[in-house]
């Protein structure tokens, strides 16, 4: 079973294009950095609220990815634009056959 790390968060209005624009970073750090990373998906809610959908290899991954934080410029970039953290919350998506 992957791990499915759900993260909403608020940023400052007007800020929405800031976030898009360092999205790639992020990624192109994670997916070099961070063992297990899978996939991410970035979803718009309203009132300057997101949420993202990371999706890892295992539990183990995602603590991994934690405990760095934001260690490379692309990650640190985008995590600069959040303004508050709303909710953040794991999971495990079943394997259905």
């Amino acid at each position: 079973m992957t791990t499915v790390e759900l993260t909403r968060f608020r940023v400052e209005p007007g800020r929405s294009a800031d976030l898009l624009r360092t999205r790639p970073g992020m990624l192109a750090d994670f997916r070099a950095d961070r063992t297990g990373f899978l996939d991410a998906r970035l979803v718009e809610l309203p009132g300057d609220q997101w949420l993202d959908i990371v999706t890892w290899r295992s539990s183990e991954d995602f603590a991994a990815s934690r405990a760095k934080g934001a260690n490379l410029p692309g990650i640190r970039a985008f995590f600069d634009v959040i303004a508050e953290l709303v909710s953040a919350e794991e999971g495990t998506e079943p394997a259905i056959t």
